[in-house]
């Protein structure tokens, strides 16, 4: 094994670039890569999360989290008396937060978030300089956070899943990169019991642990990493629970039927802003395709499952693309270490000017929807006391979080009862496209704890009690208009 990195590769048309075996040792440049690197990506990290500390929340995600951490603390149980689509790692940190600094804001979320960020960076790091040298180290880190706020800032400043789980996937093909196979398998759960999606970085690993012609006891250890937090975790909650609410009770969701259009055009939006903010590495990454072959396999791999990932569910958010900047970032760095070396200061003033113009929107754009759920929280809870439960009917969970109100259900969106979660409209939204079992368990909840107000804040969209015959006979019969909010209608109890 060599002790001095080899002399940079220059492209030769038709040539196939081989993955360099030098591994950095210690020694003076070991010594000076990481307290020089390590300022530099965490006030970079800072930087590009500044705008997330500029509203009390960025998205319904958050609120939802907020509510289900509240719940959980109140003695709730995941997948029982709070339900979601998502596996319980992120609502457990939230509680957690929550226990040690108190629930009345969500701050200590947005500093682990930086600190998330920092983490995914500094791993790409590693792996960069790795494989091919420091310089090779230092652009993959930073490139990366440089790209991490290329989206619609409702969708890169939120302190939720995307953002916890890529940590967890880029750990993963760290461990895998150095044959550490049960760490690898342990990374990989991690990241889908994040989200569900993150599980797509196991195709890279596996990858790897093909390549490395492995004996059984590698592959033993991966499974095992992989399958016991799993299969843990399952227990700890409800197996049953866990199953159903993870993977197989959102067929419904994950489907392209309803909103074909509307989701094209999200689909299309979103690959704009990230190609966008990706302008600095789609070039090069393009002219290494045509001069050289690609040997970086395993990242090819993690950036083709991360794709299918975003596409899996057909709905396009734009918090989904964040799963792809880690591999842009080490497929970025790997195209630009055989070009020329003013590409590489061209790709970096790229990727700067687009991850300003990025943060000066997150700076400077308005939140008129969350303005809204604000006044909207202000009247409910002017118009209740701390211990009455409140139905909020809509797509705006974290209304309950602002206004300090416990809900009157497990299911704290319309979303759940009526498919319209994922901006579904038109003939795939009503009771009958609900989670299964959801509308007999609903109507028990509100029999036998009648929620003192009902807020209906569907403001015209395909979910209004008009369209929903239990919900409409419900108001009918046991609840009268007290005022309205910006649209929405709030219901109190008859008298």
């Amino acid at each position: 094994m060599l002790t001095e990195p080899p002399p940079p590769l220059r492209y030769v048309r038709g040539a196939v670039l081989p993955r360099p075996r030098w591994v950095p040792r210690a020694g003076p440049s070991a010594v000076r890569f990481w307290p020089r690197l390590l300022p530099v990506l965490t006030v970079l990290a800072l930087i590009t999360r500044i705008p997330s500390f500029r509203h009390p929340l960025w998205n319904p995600d958050e609120g939802y989290l907020a509510v289900q951490a509240r719940i959980l603390a109140g003695g709730g149980a995941l997948y029982d008396t709070v339900v979601d689509r998502k596996p319980p790692l992120l609502p457990w940190l939230y509680q957690a937060a929550f226990a040690v600094f108190g629930d009345e804001s969500l701050r200590p979320l947005k500093v682990l978030a930086v600190l998330a960020q920092l983490g995914t960076a500094v791993l790409l790091a590693s792996l960069a300089r790795r494989r091919w040298d420091d310089r090779a180290g230092r652009t993959a880190g930073v490139l990366y956070l440089l790209v991490s706020i290329g989206l619609n800032p409702e969708d890169a400043q939120a302190a939720t899943f995307e953002v916890f789980m890529l940590p967890c996937t880029a750990a993963a093909l760290w461990c895998a990169d150095r044959r550490r196979w049960g760490a690898a398998g342990g990374a990989v759960a991690a990241a889908f019991l994040t989200k569900q999606t993150g599980g797509a970085v196991l195709v890279p690993v596996l990858w790897l642990l093909l390549q490395s012609a492995p004996a059984r006891t590698a592959v033993i250890r991966t499974g095992l990493g992989l399958l016991l937090p799993v299969v843990l975790v399952a227990l700890v909650t409800d197996p049953a629970g866990f199953v159903f609410w993870t993977v197989t009770g959102s067929t419904a969701y994950a489907s392209f039927t309803g909103s074909e259009l509307h989701v094209l055009f999200r689909a299309l939006a979103n690959s704009a802003l990230l190609a966008t903010a990706c302008a600095g590495l789609i070039l090069p990454v393009a002219r290494a395709l045509r001069l050289a072959r690609p040997a970086a396999a395993d990242l090819w791999l993690w950036l083709g499952a991360s794709a299918a990932a975003v596409v899996l569910g057909f709905h396009f958010f734009g918090h989904y693309y964040l799963q792809l900047i880690p591999p842009l970032a080490l497929l970025g760095t790997a195209a630009l270490r055989v070009l020329p070396r003013d590409r590489l200061a061209t790709a970096l003033l790229t990727s700067a000017g687009g991850c300003a113009l990025f943060l000066v929107w997150g700076l400077l754009a308005p939140r008129p929807e969350l303005a809204h759920v604000q006044r909207l929280a202000a009247v409910v809870e002017a118009s209740t006391g701390p211990g009455d439960r409140v139905l909020v009917w809509g797509i705006h969970p974290e209304t309950y979080w602002l206004a300090d109100r416990t809900p009157a259900s497990r299911y704290l969106t319309a979303g759940l009862l009526t498919n319209h979660s994922g901006g579904r409209d038109g003939p795939q939204v009503g009771e009958k496209y609900a989670i299964e079992g959801a509308w007999p368990v609903f109507t028990d909840e509100l029999a036998e704890h009648p929620p003192a107000l009902i807020v209906d804040d569907s403001r015209g969209k395909p979910f209004a009690p008009d369209r929903i015959p239990t919900l409409r006979r419900l108001l009918a019969g046991h609840y009268e208009p007290l005022t309205t909010v910006d649209g929405a209608v709030l219901y109190t109890r008859s008298r």
